[in-house]
């Protein structure tokens, strides 16, 4: 006659260990870090250009029922582009549809002497155009293909002190 394997029983811990391992490894919650697509990406699902946000984005969170979302930054970030001088903070949040960015926090403008919050970011067609509750200004798309560099932003030095160009674009308004 051939042996019968009889497995041991479980003991109740075990059993309690990897019942609480599926609930964890299988729940959704309704806010989670997005791994199929980079921040970049989801902005383009949204119809934005990828350069609205600087490089080195490091993660998001997005609830794609309400649209709110986080940007997780290596830290603070501040650049020129042109006369406008831009804030970043290290957590940038809002809520996206497609084609409107509403309720952001976590990005400034500086006009002429006082930092405004940039709080609304709509995309019309080939325009894009940032308000900062009072006033807006509207900006080509196209000054948006490439994302600007913290500390530098479109205008950076290599190494060895030369410049380097990361877009043929300058930030100019259409209006």
């Amino acid at each position: 006659m051939g042996l019968l394997f009889q497995p041991k029983p479980m003991s109740p811990m075990a059993a309690l260990c990897l019942i609480l391992f599926f609930l964890i490894s299988f729940s959704t919650p309704s806010a989670s870090v997005n791994n199929e697509l980079t921040v970049y990406e989801a902005l383009e699902e949204y119809d934005f250009p990828v350069g609205i946000l600087p490089k080195g984005a490091l993660s998001y969170e997005l609830d794609n029922s309400t649209g709110k979302f986080s940007v997780y930054l290596n830290g603070s970030c501040t650049f020129s582009i042109d006369s406008y001088e831009l804030k970043y903070k290290s957590t940038i949040t809002g809520v996206i549809t497609k084609d409107k960015i509403s309720s952001l926090s976590g990005i400034k403008v500086k006009v002429l002497f006082l930092w405004l919050s940039i709080v609304t970011v709509v995309r019309d067609d080939d325009e894009i155009e940032f308000s900062v509750g009072i006033a807006s200004a509207d900006f080509a798309v196209s000054n948006f293909i490439e994302s600007p560099t913290c500390g530098c932003g479109f205008d950076c030095v290599n190494v060895n002190g030369r410049r380097i160009k990361l877009n043929d674009h300058s930030l100019v308004s259409s209006a």
